[in-house]
């Protein structure tokens, strides 16, 4: 599997081997939810229930957040408050008053909690002690403080965001204005713009090309851009973000074509080997691209 959205971190602190992590993972796994608890988290084999928490290939490694949450629709909720509030109006005479109406809800959640089907999501992140790069692959915010809360938790480790001396926004914003991408990279066809504010306008192209004079005037109207589409080497695509994250990542043809493998091969180590590879040369090359790094420090 190929990671899509990528929340870069450097790793500062990191001395764990694959063994030492594995142990550690283990001793706060994914339980299931029981109770009147709504979510619980913990960490998941990356690979197939039972195998190892930890999925190493040589240095590189690959861990799972297993991420457990009950689904009870505030509809369903609803449905049953009113039902109990009919049955109390129709025994005793009176319809029910707010502060009893709040009673009832809590009430009802409660006992519909135990009956709620839960659903299960992951997180998966990539580590790299060799070159000293967490990446996570979450779209989500959320998940990602989900994934390095617990992280944090678990090992002694140390870890910030990637941060260039160039800031996206000003790379990407200057390398369309001057329709100049860096070295190895080329411009796709979909952007966003936004003007500068509190209330800041906003246009965004799909599919469109952006060497147009129609992109120009935005930018020289004072639109920076905040999203690209790029494709790096000819081998991977994505787009930028203007907080470094990297979404929609995508290996091209060039890549697939030695993803195929044999039958008496491992499709899953096949994947990871070979964007592992590919990321370990695609990230120094986007910090080359946005003047590169500023010293490492912890968040």
């Amino acid at each position: 599997m190929w990671f899509k959205n990528l929340m870069i971190y450097r790793l500062n602190k990191f001395e764990d081997t694959a063994e030492s992590l594995e142990d550690k993972l283990a001793k706060m796994a994914l339980q299931p939810i029981t109770g009147s608890d709504m979510q619980t988290r913990g960490w998941v084999a990356p690979k197939t229930d039972g195998e190892p928490f930890v999925h190493a290939l040589g240095a590189q490694m690959m861990i799972c957040l297993g991420l457990e949450k009950k689904l009870l629709p505030s509809t369903v909720i609803n449905q049953f408050t009113k039902a109990r509030a009919a049955d109390i109006e129709e025994r005793e005479g009176y319809k029910p008053g707010r502060k009893q109406m709040k009673e009832i809800k809590e009430q009802v959640t409660d006992e519909l909690i135990p009956r709620a089907f839960a659903i299960r999501s992951k997180v998966y992140a990539w580590i790299d002690p060799k070159d000293g790069w967490l990446v996570v692959d979450a779209a989500s915010p959320a998940k990602v403080d989900e994934f390095i809360g617990l992280l944090m938790k678990t090992v002694d480790i140390s870890l910030g965001l990637l941060k260039t001396k160039m800031s996206p926004v000003v790379a990407m914003t200057t390398w369309l204005a001057d329709n100049d991408a860096p070295a190895q990279f080329t411009v796709d066809q979909d952007c966003e713009l936004k003007a500068r504010g509190d209330a800041a306008a906003s246009v965004r192209y799909v599919r469109h090309n952006l060497e147009s004079d129609e992109i120009t005037a935005h930018i020289k109207g004072g639109k920076d851009v905040t999203r690209l589409a790029m494709t790096w080497a000819d081998r991977i695509s994505f787009v930028l973000q203007e907080n470094l994250q990297i979404k929609r990542l995508a290996p091209l043809d060039v890549i697939k074509e030695r993803a195929e493998v044999s039958a008496d091969d491992d499709a899953f180590d096949t994947d990871f080997a070979l964007m592992t590879g590919e990321l370990r040369k695609l990230l120094p090359a986007i910090v080359d691209a946005l003047g590169g790094e500023i010293a490492r420090t912890a968040d």
